[in-house]
């Protein structure tokens, strides 16, 4: 049986465990893009959880459709905590009696970082360092947290392995990787270990397409979806490793409930371990708008280069496949295809909040 077979096998089999076992969770990020997908998942394998938002760019929206594609009893198992990872007594509050922590809140974006390094610096590195402490103090089981692909920084090689990386290229990049060291210093310091795991550009439903700082699929499939244009940084030929939230969510769960000791204090590639354009991208897109029988006919309006922007990235994700039988099940045209539905069926309502927060 080749690797994927066997990677795809541990999921499911990992999935099917679950179903018969009760665990208690923490996601914090809860309302945000990916800790809402984290919250999804989780309650439909019938687990407790416990989540922890301030909604400084989560959404009140995310948890109210969660609540719509669940059971009721299922629903029942969620606890909200409205509360802040810069303030320790809120996450000391949300470890309690909790077992796996998956902890996703951050302030993300690096053109945010940029802007207003201060605030990016406070819920990064701050919080992060608030998470651990409560974490460790209150004798989690494991401790799995969202590092980034930033952290390779300014260093050419592709693809990219987790032990070589260069200097980083913005402020959440330098907070991203201070995560790293923090967390390995509670590893070796207090022998609390844990898991980092580096995303690469995550995208799929209930990633928020409006504001300065919304990544590009959703922002480039709202406005494909309401005529506008779009705008593409650079010649088009930079190039990421999109990963489908999917994807990111198979990684959270492997590396929560792994029980291989050297699997611990570790930092692991979560990606497809491919590279598209942008210029790919934007035909995908607007081949996965016609599909759904809705057609964009205007071209792309290049401009200048972002600041801080890599140039190429891609992801080696067989530490990944290794240590925690991480196979990603969905490849970019599968996650588009999905999104772009979601997007359709999403626009046919105002994508506001429906209660202001």
């Amino acid at each position: 049986m080749n690797q994927a077979n066997t990677s795809s096998s541990a999921y499911d089999k990992l999935r099917a465990r679950l179903l018969t076992e009760r665990h208690v969770w923490l996601v914090t990020g809860v309302a945000g893009f990916i800790g809402s997908n984290l919250l999804e998942t989780l309650l439909k394998l019938d687990q407790q959880v416990v989540g922890l938002d301030n909604f400084a760019t989560g959404h009140l929206r995310n948890l109210e459709e969660v609540r719509t594609l669940v059971s009721a009893d299922q629903w029942a198992r969620f606890s909200f905590i409205e509360g802040d990872i810069r303030k320790l007594e809120d996450c000391r509050r949300a470890c309690d009696g909790v077992e796996y922590v998956l902890h996703q809140a951050a302030l993300g974006s690096v053109p945010r970082s940029l802007a207003d390094p201060i605030a990016t610096n406070a819920t990064n590195i701050d919080g992060f360092l608030n998470m651990l402490v409560a974490a460790r103090d209150a004798a989690v089981r494991s401790f799995s947290y969202a590092a980034s692909s930033s952290t390779y920084g300014d260093h050419p090689a592709l693809p990219k392995v987790e032990d070589v990386i260069g200097k980083p290229l913005s402020p959440y990049a330098v907070t991203k990787f201070v995560n790293e060291l923090y967390a390995d210093v509670f590893a070796r310091s207090y022998g609390f270990m844990s898991i980092g795991l580096r995303y690469f550009n995550v995208f799929g439903p209930r990633q928020d397409p409006n504001g300065a700082y919304a990544a590009v699929i959703p922002k480039w499939t709202a406005a494909m979806i309401a005529g506008e244009d779009i705008f593409i940084n650079g010649d088009g030929e930079t190039s990421r490793d999109f990963c489908f939230v999917e994807n990111a969510i198979q990684a959270n769960l492997l590396a929560a409930t792994t029980t291989l000791i050297e699997a611990r204090n570790q930092v692991y590639n979560v990606a497809v371990g491919d590279r598209t354009t942008l210029n790919q991208l934007f035909a995908s897109l607007r081949e996965a708008l016609v599909t759904n029988g809705l057609s964009y006919e205007k071209n792309p309006v290049y401009r200048d280069f972002r600041a801080a922007d890599v140039r190429h990235s891609q992801a080696d994700i067989s530490k990944s496949g290794r240590n925690l039988s991480y196979s990603p099940q969905y490849p970019i045209q599968r996650g588009i295809a999905e999104t772009i539905a979601w997007y359709l069926e999403k626009n046919k309502k105002p994508f506001t909040d429906a209660t202001a927060r």
